[in-house]
């Protein structure tokens, strides 16, 4: 009897004709691995239009363009110190060349930033990965014109009143008033420029 129930155990415990063939078929044929995935990583400065900038090492997604205007404004900080020191020692033709230089690299900014942000990168692809887009970027964007537009005006108009009605060379006169009073304002406008320029690439290019 014990040899009945032992046989019977090892009966049951036997896979079935369809198990076999089942397990068989699988052998036979595998089902095919998943392929892998490739994964994208957005917002990295290689896979960006344009000529990546100076800090692309960095991580920084902001465009050569980009770049150099940031540069370039936070540069005339201490050339603007530099002019404002020297008219206040008397040193009047070199305040006058001092703001030349300025209006030339001002002008020379705003021509190689439209190059470079209409015909060689797209400075929107390279905002898009920021998480402030896109309110936070366009704000403070807007931000920034209002300055930057309101600076160039301001230090034509103030170098133009400049040499029509100071003498040459450079010397006190009655203009002196009037020309420091807008030429102040100039400069103050000249440095939000510049400060709100820097919010502007954190807030598009690096956050």
């Amino acid at each position: 009897m014990a040899g009945l129930r032992e046989a019977s155990t090892l009966l049951l415990a036997m896979p079935s004709f369809q198990e076999v063939v089942l397990q068989s078929d699988v052998i036979d044929n595998p089902a095919p691995s998943a392929a892998p995935r490739e994964v994208t990583v957005v917002g990295k400065p290689a896979d960006l239009p344009g000529i990546n900038g100076l800090f692309a090492g960095l991580g920084s997604r902001g465009s050569l363009g980009m770049d150099v205007v940031l540069v370039g404004l936070i540069a005339l900080l201490p050339v603007l110190a530099w002019s404002i020191a020297a008219v206040r020692r008397g040193r009047y033709l070199l305040h006058k060349r001092l703001q030349l230089v300025i209006v030339a690299l001002l002008a020379a900014a705003i021509v190689f930033f439209e190059i470079d942000i209409r015909l060689l990168s797209d400075w929107r692809e390279r905002a898009r990965p920021s998480v402030y887009w896109p309110a936070g970027v366009l704000w403070s964007l807007g931000v920034h014109l209002v300055f930057a537009i309101s600076t160039f005006v301001l230090w034509v108009w103030v170098l133009w009143e400049a040499l029509a009605r100071f003498p040459d060379p450079p010397q006190p006169a009655s203009h002196g008033p009037r020309h420091r009073f807008w030429a102040r304002l100039a400069a103050v406008d000249l440095a939000a420029t510049a400060i709100t320029g820097f919010i502007f690439y954190w807030i598009a290019f690096v956050a």
